[in-house]
């Protein structure tokens, strides 16, 4: 891992069990170049597979299988191979992978080493499996099927370099934050991803890797990844490097030292044919120079065209920003009510159909001829949007399919009226059952812990598994819609931002949301990330268990934080303090596995917040471990840092609630009374 005679210091993982320790055995040796090769080894590590006896059945089928894994080059795809061989009960599986950088020969080395020196050290175990060579290839087997399977645990890390700055931990979150997005989009030949920053000092460049087995889905992979990912604290926190080893991905990070090969991460374009002579050798060069330089001419011309066009109109279009637009006219155009049907639907827009009234307009029950119900959103009038940049804005919201997601159905435009169409969610509001004392006992646990989830699922999708990245930037208890099956639906996209596939971070200087829901980096400063929403998932998931608003727990004649509260209770061991008496009957291991969760969303340092992915993870895997969560901030301490005026609009609530938001004139741009925020970079 490091340079010359610096020296490797490698720890065992806490996580797995005590009596996992037996059966684990690192190796490290140096080679004759002076650079550390590591071996990791576990057999059996769930100790559930049971041994075979030399020359059994399944004895046979594993030697047989393995003796042909790197042969059958048919289940080779860029690394990675799976075979199986038998028959049940005694049929053996087995994977292989290399590192995303290791050429062919290297990868066969290192895996054919592997089958020899794991089957001696697990001369009996039905399971075992191993990293070999600095990470160069790892080798799995077992009596089990595992194509496909996520395994998280056992896991092991280890480290190199002296203590290093707090800003390190954030130019290394965010790197890898980006490189798991990348990985985890691959196909299913491979999912791998490099990259370098440059460091906190201009003398640093930090570079990563990460990698995932190709048989793992995209929330797998990110899931696996950014587990691994929030290990970095508790055990390589400040370090130049580290690397995280798990059976199904890895990850890895050094300062200064380039220990991958960048040429293997990037996409090149086929070699040409070879020529038989010479003069053909000759010709086509000639060829190739007078193709090639018009071509960079042009490229350059329409370059500077491009760039033209989108500093002139960066919102022309949210996707096909070469064409003219016109067939995404066309097609938001199939999504357009008459104006005067939705008049109708809700009697023209009475009071007695009014749902519900914020900063950017007010929500109206309607049921169009056929019967269906619908919300209608009336936007204010102020609006300075035009008609295509509207339409645009609500053909990319109508994209956003998933089941925790209210449904855009349409739109009308009448002059300076603007209406969006959404479909009925019955049950009204989140906040409508749980900061209410009689309707709080309609929801038991196993409803919240239904809630929690679904919220979980459909932020994850805007973050990772939409075609587009979304930041919600206002999630929050009114804008969790409940379905009549009480399923949790994500709405009101009035505040989005819409960021490119590897951006990680933005930042703007005029802050809207609700307050007590912002993280304090976007309260304080205006910086917003997918972290952002992570926060405000953390401040809800405590107020779904506890029943109540972040500011509005009384202690004597003081209003204290939910958060703080929520806080000291966990550091003094009793954070069945804060759980909702209601839920007496509830799962003890889930609340407080919740609530580990929450507190590990809402810390104040970005890079401890997990991802969407991660907290997925944790969410249905208990053999996923959690990291300890660190003090989060205070509600004084973000009421001390002269918030700018901040704006909240409701949506399909039972009535405006000034008490939670905050809705004061601010500067605003011409977009923020439409749909989204949505700036394409």
């Amino acid at each position: 891992m490091a340079q010359g005679k610096t020296t490797m210091v490698v720890l065992l993982s806490l996580t797995p069990p005590p009596f996992l320790c037996c059966l684990l055995v690192i190796t490290i040796f140096l080679s004759q170049a002076s650079s550390e090769t590591i071996t990791v080894r576990y057999c059996d590590p769930n100790e559930d597979r049971g041994n075979y006896t030399t020359n059994s059945t399944y004895h046979t089928n594993l030697n047989t299988l393995l003796s042909n894994l790197t042969s059958n080059t048919e289940t080779n795809n860029k690394g990675f191979y799976n075979l199986s061989y038998g028959q049940d009960p005694d049929k053996a599986y087995a994977i292989g992978l290399c590192r995303g950088d290791i050429k062919t020969d290297n990868c066969t080395s290192c895996l054919n080493k592997a089958r020899i020196n794991l089957t001696q050290y697990c001369p009996n175990q039905k399971e075992a499996y191993g990293w070999y060579d600095d990470e160069t290839c790892m080798l799995y087997y077992s009596d089990r099927a595992i194509f496909g399977v996520l395994d998280i645990e056992p896991w092991d890390y280890s480290w190199n370099g002296d203590n290093e700055t707090a800003q390190l931990n954030t130019t290394v979150t965010n790197l890898l934050d980006s490189l798991i997005r990348r990985a985890a989009s691959g196909d299913s030949s491979r999912k791998y991803a490099t990259g370098s920053v440059v460091g906190p000092s201009n003398h640093q460049r930090i570079y990563g890797l990460v990698q995932c087995k190709p048989d793992l889905t995209l929330t797998e992979c990110s899931g696996c990844l950014n587990q691994s990912i929030i290990k970095i604290p508790s055990c390589c926190e400040n370090r130049e490097g580290a690397r995280i080893l798990t059976p199904s991905c890895i990850l890895r990070y050094e300062t200064n030292i380039l220990f991958y090969d960048p040429a293997a991460d990037a996409a090149l374009p086929p070699p040409p044919a070879p020529s038989t002579t010479s003069q053909g050798n000759s010709k086509t060069s000639q060829i190739a120079i007078a193709i090639a330089v018009p071509a960079a001419v042009v490229a350059v011309v329409l370059c500077f065209i491009i760039i033209y066009l989108r500093v002139r109109k960066p919102k022309r279009s949210f996707e096909g920003e070469d064409d003219d637009g016109h067939d995404e006219i066309q097609n938001v155009d199939s999504l357009q009510f008459n104006f005067d049907t939705i008049r109708d639907a809700t009697n023209d827009f009475s009071d007695a159909n009014k749902l519900g009234q914020g900063g950017f307009g007010v929500v109206y029950m309607g049921r169009l001829p056929n019967g269906e119900k619908i919300a209608v959103k009336r936007l204010s009038r102020d609006s300075g949007q035009g008609d295509i940049e509207f339409k645009n804005e609500v053909l990319l919201v109508a994209k956003l399919q998933h089941r925790n997601l209210v449904r855009l159905l349409g739109f009308s435009i009448a002059g300076k009226e603007r209406l969006l169409v959404y479909e009925f969610v019955p049950n009204k509001s989140l906040d409508y059952f749980i900061f209410d004392p009689t309707k709080i006992l309609q929801l038991d646990w196993e409803i919240r812990y239904k809630i929690i989830g679904g919220i979980a699922r459909g932020i994850l999708y805007l973050h990772e598994d939409s075609r587009l990245r979304i930041i919600h930037r206002d999630l929050k208890a009114s804008n969790i819609l409940l379905d009549e099956e009480m399923n949790p639906k994500i709405s009101d996209f009035g505040m989005a931002r819409l960021f490119d596939v590897d951006q990680t971070q933005g930042q703007t200087n005029t802050i809207v949301g609700t307050y007590g829901y912002m993280s304090p980096e976007y309260a304080l400063h205006g910086q917003f990330s997918v972290k952002s929403d992570v926060f405000s998932f953390g401040v809800l998931v405590l107020e779904i268990i506890s029943g109540r608003k972040r500011g509005g727990i009384h202690h004597g004649e003081n209003i204290e934080d939910l958060l703080s509260v929520a806080w000291r209770n966990w550091r003094s061991g009793t954070p069945r303090n804060i759980v909702d008496p209601a839920l007496i009957n509830g799962s003890e291991s889930e609340i407080m596995r919740c609530i580990h969760i929450g507190l590990l969303c809402i810390q104040e340092n970005v890079a401890r917040r997990p991802t969407m992915g991660a907290v997925m993870l944790m969410l249905n895997s208990y053999s996923a471990s959690l990291a300890v969560p660190s003090e989060p901030p205070t509600f004084e301490d973000s009421k001390s840092g002269n918030l700018p005026e901040m704006q909240s609009w409701e949506y399909n609530s039972e009535a405006t609630r000034s008490s939670e938001s905050t809705n004061k004139s601010v500067p605003q741009s011409a977009n923020e009374t439409s749909i989204s925020e949505l700036y394409p970079r």
